[in-house]
């Protein structure tokens, strides 16, 4: 098992903050907009992505990462929990495939780095696994929607507890937009602008027993 190092330095990770849109999550490199199709059985669940676009958007994420490495027996994906950490699983497994050799996986809780606990409510933390030293890696902090950017924040400090990585970058199935902080995604499945009152879910098989992305909205009451 790997120890947190006893002190945090707070210039021990090489942070990738940019106040710039970068290249993989553009409108012009991932896909376009979603043509939303409202669910027969509930007009409130919005698909975003079906089942045959998820699996299209995993793929090129995986390619998308493998390009960005020099080295693929370097990569350490770290979900953030809670659906970050299945993801994080299904994109160790795709990579696998075009590797053919296994990525480290595992996964990183920012529950006692957050700064918007009393916003949120209490949550329970989760358990941090990490597979090898993460000193000299290239970690990609995987979640499912990144959304105001402070689980992000809060999970770079967690990470900085554990060493110090070549390089840290961030891989987000979904941009759901209305960020509070400078941090976006170096990969992005797809931008899908919201209200604050929606939601955005990711479904896996693995654990849902189906799969696509999907946007909830909340009917005011009448």
């Amino acid at each position: 098992h790997v120890h947190p190092r006893p002190t945090v330095l707070k210039d021990s990770c090489r942070i990738n903050l940019t106040l710039r849109q970068p290249s993989s999550c553009s409108f012009t490199q991932s896909p376009h907009r979603s043509t939303a199709q409202p669910s027969m059985a509930d007009p409130d669940r919005i698909e975003i992505l079906s089942e045959r676009e998820l699996g299209l958007t995993l793929a090129r994420l995986a390619s998308q990462v493998l390009e960005s490495a020099e080295d693929s027996r370097k990569l350490i994906l770290l979900g953030i929990p809670t659906r970050g950490v299945q993801l994080s699983k299904v994109l160790a497994r795709e990579l696998e495939r075009l590797t053919g050799h296994a990525i480290a996986q595992g996964a990183i809780d920012p529950t006692f780095h957050r700064d918007d606990l009393e916003r949120i409510g209490t949550r329970l933390p989760q358990l941090t696994t990490l597979p090898t030293s993460i000193e000299d890696r290239l970690v990609i902090l995987v979640d499912d929607v990144i959304f105001t950017g402070r689980t992000v924040r809060a999970a770079l400090e967690a990470l900085q507890n554990w060493g110090r990585p070549q390089r840290v970058m961030l891989l987000a199935m979904v941009d759901r937009g209305h960020r509070e902080l400078p941090i976006q995604p170096d990969f992005c499945g797809r931008v899908v602008p919201t209200r604050r009152s929606e939601s955005i879910e990711l479904r896996l098989q693995d654990v849902d027993g189906e799969e696509g992305v999907f946007l909830s909205r909340v009917r005011p009451p009448v």
